[in-house]
Order: C-alpha cells, then sequence, then structure tokens
C-alpha cells in the first residue's frame, strides 16, 4: 500500500487529493494547522480509520515540523505532496503593497516545502519509489509576463520552482524524484468560481502524472495534464 503525506489537506485540492488517494486505497497522512477544526477531514477519517491519519502541522514552524518527523518516525513515505500555500495578501502590487504578507507568503510558499522535503528525507529514503511533488502555478513561470500584480505569489512560486530545481539535484542519488507541478487554474477558493477546472479534475490528472513519474523526470515542471510547462 501506498503511503502518502499532503499538506494543507483540509481543503481545496489537498482535501481533494486525500479523498481520491484514499478511493484507491492509499494510505494517506493528511496535515493541517488546526485538525480540531477540519471537519471534511474528521468525517473521511470516521469512513476510512485505518487508511487516513491526521497531523497537525504549521509549515512554517520549526517546532511543528519537528513534532510530525517525531510522529513519523521510522515510517516510509513514497509520496509527499507539498500543497500547502497562501495567495499572497490583497495588497501586493505597485500601489500597495503589504511587505509582512509577501514575507510571509515566501515563508509558506517558497521556504516550507524546501523544509518540510529535507526535514522528511529519512522517511522518503525508505521508499522504493520516492516522489515529491510541490504545487507551483503557471504564474511563476519566467515566460509569462502578460499581466501584472500578484507579486507576491508570483515571485514565490518562482522561486519555489528554483529550490525544487536544486534538490531534484541533490536528491538524484537517493532515487528520490523532485517536481513542481502547476495544478491549474481550479475552482478553490483561491482559484475562484469561474476557474477552468474543478478540484475532481485536477486532483485526478496530478495524481495521473505522479504515478508515471520516474528518475528521469526528476526536476522538470510540469502541467497537471503530465505536460511540460516553461519555465
Amino acid at each position: 500500500m501506498e503511503t502518502v503525506l499532503i499538506t494543507g489537506a483540509n481543503r481545496g485540492i489537498g482535501l481533494e487529493l486525500t479523498k481520491q488517494y484514499l478511493e484507491r486505497e492509499s494510505r494517506v497522512l493528511a496535515s493541517c494547522r488546526t485538525p480540531e477544526t477540519a471537519q471534511a477531514l474528521l468525517d473521511l477519517k470516521q469512513i476510512h480509520s485505518e487508511a487516513l491519519q491526521i497531523h497537525p502541522l504549521e509549515v512554517t514552524n520549526e517546532h511543528s515540523v519537528n513534532s510530525l518527523v517525531g510522529a513519523l518516525r521510522n515510517e516510509a513515505i513514497d509520496v509527499l505532496i507539498n500543497n500547502a500555500g497562501v495567495s499572497g495578501g490583497k495588497h501586493q502590487d505597485i500601489r500597495e503593497m503589504d511587505y509582512s504578507w509577501w514575507a510571509n507568503t515566501l515563508a509558506v510558499n517558497t521556504i516550507a516545502p524546501f523544509r518540510i522535503t529535507v526535514a522528511l528525507l529519512d522517511n522518503l529514503r525508505r521508499s522504493r519509489k520516492p516522489r515529491v511533488i510541490t504545487l507551483s502555478s503557471q504564474l511563476g513561470s519566467m515566460l509569462r509576463a502578460t499581466s501584472s500584480g500578484y507579486y507576491a505569489y508570483r515571485s514565490s512560486k518562482s522561486a519555489v520552482n528554483k529550490v525544487m530545481q536544486g534538490l531534484a539535484v541533490d536528491l538524484r542519488s537517493d532515487n528520490i524524484v523532485v517536481c513542481p507541478v502547476h495544478p491549474g487554474w481550479v475552482q478553490t477558493e483561491m482559484g475562484g468560481s469561474n476557474a477552468d477546472l474543478s478540484v475532481g479534475q485536477s486532483a485526478s490528472g496530478l495524481i495521473q502524472l505522479i504515478d508515471r513519474l520516474e528518475l528521469s523526470d526528476s526536476g522538470r515542471f510540469f502541467k497537471w495534464n503530465g505536460e511540460d510547462h516553461p519555465w
């Protein structure tokens, strides 16, 4: 049975990934900041009591990350999905910039995926086919220069792409696949109701992509449907 750890699993794409992995009888380690209020996850736990574990995790907090590592000591993780993220706040353009939110956005979207991946390396090394997926965005592509604004969000996703590219190089000797992936423009709280894809479509495509990833794919930037995304 494959073991999948998903951050930010209490809503949106993270919750849908949790549901779909459970439906295919994977073991899911779902993390979020406040499990006691994550009703959708608690409801899934009632149905999948053996296959689903729910763990508290604040991705920017070292003590919280260390507590998760302690709880998962000696366990193999086959797939780590760095899904937790923030949009960057309401004020992130040249007219008004919330600099504290910009720093927070980098902490959540860029630094945390690195911190969590490195913290869980022992667990990933115990897998026969370890894969690390970080949900990025097309807005982080350096070739996408057709609109403005969203400086905090865009910069955090461009930066995490480079971080994942570096990890792909460093972890190749451990046979760990590392890829940033654009999940599509998805109908979530962040993406809005006019987005192109439902969470179900995005999650299904992501899982199909994750299934087929090999070491030769490590360091590539993908779209949710398995196509290469320009950097």
